[in-house]
């Protein structure tokens, strides 16, 4: 529970006595039996009021939270309360306070008040002007007369030193004029080559009229900004002049319904639902200047988001405009909450670690939402503005370069929408909601063209979208065009599409997880809209549902190379394995022939930003024989890389979940403090970062989790073997998978065999190699270490071994394309090289291709090269002599 002391004299009916964004008093509730709990709160005490402000103190608020105090229960239907306190109050009888009355120009407006202490002193002022006072009198009454122009009304109330103010307001309706809207204008902020001028369209059914309201016209529009109204489509309309170039304004909607169907709001003020930036009183004060410099202020005296609207905005230029996104079937993905992933939480952090991706060698990393979610630190699911980036995270220009960074190191960006759902603060929740009063965030009305009053599947958060609505399927399709075509994303995984139905309801668990017709259609429309804006696109489901109703997608157009990948949930069989249990542990649906998929588009994960974390499971409830415990730390991190193995090579799109890779093993139930909650409390907290506080990348045994995995994405991603045939044999502690590709050159790798022991003991396991002679250790970078074909090889608990039947030809000593002149020598070296003819440059690649290492210079031929900070491992050296020629020889560096 969250409670503040003041007045109402602001727009969300309290002025707050301290710091309103900490917690000036938090209580929790007595259980009193029966489902009945309850709280006393004397608000002096309880508040720490001084005499002072226990005297002026006239209202207290209350929200209620969840035990851990970190979510509003708002979802819940629980709403704020705002109870009055003191000896001296005042009550608006007509109109009602923070109310606004709806005239026809020329009309009255009646005010009356009284207060419970007696004589006092009454003010009225209107638009900032004083237009009637009266003293010494309980009961207070007067009449505006002849209103033709919107009001904004403070009552002022005052009884010695202390003073009581309420407020209400007036729209004038100003008789929409109906006039056709220029052609080619969509939904939203319509910019053109004059930068003085901007178009706004509002899609607002039965609504009658619609004013704009803005820093243009200082916040009270007059007739000269009531939105037009288009008679073919009914949307409204209105041409802005007068803007300079770059200047930025902000603005809302006043949106009225004189005649409104039951529990609905006469006015609704509100954002654009199309904005792509927007400015919210609730959550910018706690935004870090150091995160969004010179972020632009909230305009004093307004309430809830206001859009940003700014012509001549100077446009990103982007370094890489066309980049080439990695085949599906070789995509590593790296799952990111970017809230938990660095000290700063923020786009720059991921900037800053982009050698820590590239050094993994994943090529793509899967945002969880970034889009405009309510509140700062959060998953991002409780989404509201589905095209406006959350400014928590930064802007919009240090987005469109983390995306250009990532592409410029050959990773793919991916985005995660939650579009099955929108919270409150949505526009378009709140022009059509249960809210008589209009001042909350209410649930979606009868009258609803995008919402359904109640979910149509069992798994309902927020606001449940009605896809087989055009509205909505417009509004779809103008996000996912907003994203791919103005920050160049490479694809989106759909959260929750299981919610894209509408033949359900919130209680029919057997509905939702059956086949639907209507989703299968409807999130097939949406994957061809992506593919005709970008033919290469990732769509992703997470749908977790029935094989038969997945393939529908997944095997769709896989003909032209497409299809869409499927979220692949494997936690339960491979945490078995981690913690070193047999039962259960069966995961041959880690690929996507066992879900009757065509192609390789199941994405298989082990982890992901929603199960619990598997190294708190291995430490918590691990396996144990003799000395041999996993509920060991170093024990259960040496595990890790065997499951990366286990993982990782089976063909199709993989996913990991960050810090996977360095064995994090705190709970997903983990609070901010670092303790773990006895319930799902803290689920969604802000979680520690131990993985920079404590250098995790120095830790011996995290990082060799770090380099096994980037060793095995380097070999999925560059060996074609790992787009072929597979089979796995798993169920048991020793678990094998075997890999082929019968298109390859037989010169080249074709067959890997992986083995494994997830038991507590030692074990000696047969490989059933699929031929006779020698057989290579991919994963010594040398490529020198070989076995014979054999039947017997012994492994200690949580060992593995990949083997592939030729060397990788990233690896491979032959290379006949290389230039017989240019020689190194020593090679294999230790600490330094040379070459046999004088030269100009010296760049070093690693196998992955990343530049490590680099000299500039004129170099004669004996000229000793330092390679003594490298790792071991084989690389590329590409050198440019003084005729400008170029070539490239492979080096081992031991």
């Amino acid at each position: 529970m969250h409670s503040g002391i003041g007045d109402d004299s602001n727009p969300w009916g309290y002025s707050v006595i301290g710091n309103w964004g900490e917690d000036d008093g938090i209580g929790e509730m007595s259980n009193q039996g029966n489902g009945l709990w309850s709280i006393t709160i004397t608000p002096k005490t309880y508040y720490n009021l001084s005499d002072s402000q226990a005297n002026t103190a006239t209202k207290m608020g209350l929200v209620f939270r969840n035990a851990a105090g970190n979510q509003e229960m708002k979802a819940s239907g629980c709403a704020d309360f705002y109870l009055n306190v003191g000896n001296f109050q005042v009550t608006l009888n007509s109109p009602k306070a923070n109310s606004t009355t709806i005239l026809a120009s020329g009309e009255n407006l009646s005010i009356t008040a009284s207060n419970s202490n007696g004589n006092a002193t009454y003010t009225l002022t209107s638009n900032g002007v004083t237009i009637d006072s009266q003293t010494n009198i309980t009961n207070y009454a007067f009449t505006h007369s002849n209103i033709t122009s919107n009001q904004n009304y403070n009552l002022t109330v005052s009884q010695g030193s202390e003073s009581i103010q309420k407020s209400f307001s007036v729209v004038v309706n100003p008789g929409t004029v109906m006039q056709a809207m220029p052609s080619g204008l969509e939904n939203g902020i319509n910019y053109s080559g004059d930068l003085t001028k901007a178009t706004l369209v509002l899609d607002a059914p039965l609504k009658d009229f619609v004013y704009v309201a803005g820093s243009f016209n200082n916040w009270n529009p007059t007739s000269a900004h009531a939105m037009k109204k288009d008679p073919s489509t009914e949307k409204f309309w209105l041409e802005l002049t007068g803007l300079t170039a770059q200047k930025i304004e902000t603005y809302q909607y006043w949106v009225v319904d004189e005649t409104p169907i039951t529990d609905s709001p006469v006015m609704v003020k509100a954002a654009d639902p199309f904005s792509t930036l927007v400015l919210s009183p609730f959550d910018d004060p706690y935004i870090p200047a150091s995160t969004y410099p010179n972020l632009p202020a909230y305009p004093d005296g307004q309430e809830r988001e206001v859009t940003v609207l700014q012509t001549g905005k100077t446009a990103y230029n982007w370094q890489v405009p066309n980049f080439e996104k990695p085949k599906k079937e070789d995509l590593v993905i790296y799952e990111v909450l970017i809230r938990d992933f660095d000290t700063d939480r923020n786009f720059q952090d991921l900037i800053d670690r982009i050698d820590y991706f590239k050094d993994l060698n994943i090529n793509a990393i899967e945002l969880m939402p970034v889009m405009e979610f309510e509140g700062n630190e959060s998953w991002g699911y409780n989404t509201a503005f589905h095209m406006a980036l959350d400014k928590f995270y930064g802007t919009e220009d240090k987005f469109k370069e983390f995306i250009d960074v990532c592409h410029q190191n050959g990773i793919a960006v991916i985005l995660d929408l939650a579009l099955n759902h929108a919270y409150g603060r949505n526009p378009m929740v709140r022009m059509w909601m249960n809210d008589p009063d209009g001042d909350g965030w209410g649930s979606p009305s009868s009258e609803s063209p995008y919402f359904n009053e109640e979910a149509k599947h069992s798994y309902s958060v927020g606001m449940d979208f009605n896809h087989q609505q055009p509205r909505t399927q417009y509004y779809v399709e103008r996000v996912v065009k907003h994203w791919i075509e103005d920050f160049n994303i490479d694809g989106f995984r759909w959260d929750l599409t299981k919610g894209f139905t509408q033949n359900c309801t919130p209680s029919d668990e057997n509905c939702t997880n059956t086949y639907q017709q209507d989703r299968v259609d409807i999130l097939k429309q949406y994957a061809d809209y992506s593919w005709n804006l970008d033919d290469s696109h990732y769509v992703i489901f997470e749908h977790l549902g029935q094989d038969n109703e997945e393939q529908q997608w997944a095997n769709y157009r896989v003909d032209e190379g497409k299809g869409i990948m499927m979220w692949g949930k494997m936690t339960d069989s491979y945490n078995q394995l981690t913690m070193g249990y047999a039962s259960n542990s069966n995961f041959n649906r880690m690929g996507n022939e066992a879900h009757g998929f065509t192609a390789k588009r199941l994405l298989g994960y082990a982890e992901s930003h929603d199960e619990e974390r598997l190294m708190y499971k291995n430490l918590q409830y691990g396996a144990a024989s003799g000395s041999y415990n996993v509920k060991d730390l170093n024990t259960a991190l040496a595990r890790m890389e065997a499951l990366g193995a286990v993982t990782l090579t089976i063909p199709g799109p993989k996913m990991v979940w960050h810090f996977g890779d360095l064995g994090m093993e705190n709970s997903i139930f983990t609070c901010t403090d670092g303790s773990v909650s006895s319930d799902d409390s803290c689920k969604l907290s802000t979680k520690p970062q131990p993985q920079w506080t404590e250098s995790w990348l120095g830790n011996t045994n995290r990082n060799a989790i770090y380099k096994t995995w980037s060793r095995i994405n380097a070999l999925k991603i560059n060996e074609d073997v790992f787009e072929g045939d597979y089979t796995i044999t798993s169920g048991t502690l020793t678990p094998n998978i075997r890999v082929w590709n019968t298109t390859l050159p037989s010169s080249e790798l074709t067959e890997v065999v992986i083995i494994s022991n997830f038991d507590t003991t030692t074990k000696t396991v047969d490989p059933d190699f699929p031929s006779n002679g020698t057989w290579y250790d991919l994963m010594d970078e040398t490529g020198s270490t070989t076995i014979s074909a054999t039947n017997a090889i012994t492994l200690a608990p949580g060992a593995f071994k990949i083997y592939g039947n030729n060397l990788p030809k990233s690896l491979s000593v032959e290379d006949d394309s290389l230039k017989k002149s240019f020689a190194i020598f020593p090679n294999p070296s230790q600490n330094s090289f040379k070459v046999n003819q004088a030269v100009e440059t010296v760049n070093i690649y690693d196998i992955t291709g990343k530049l490590v290492k680099r000299f500039s210079g004129s170099f004669n031929a004996q000229h000793q090269f330092n390679i003594s900070n490298l790792p071991a491992s084989l690389y590329l050296v590409n050198i440019t002599n003084n005729q400008g020629t170029t070539q490239t020889a492979k080096l081992i560096k031991l």
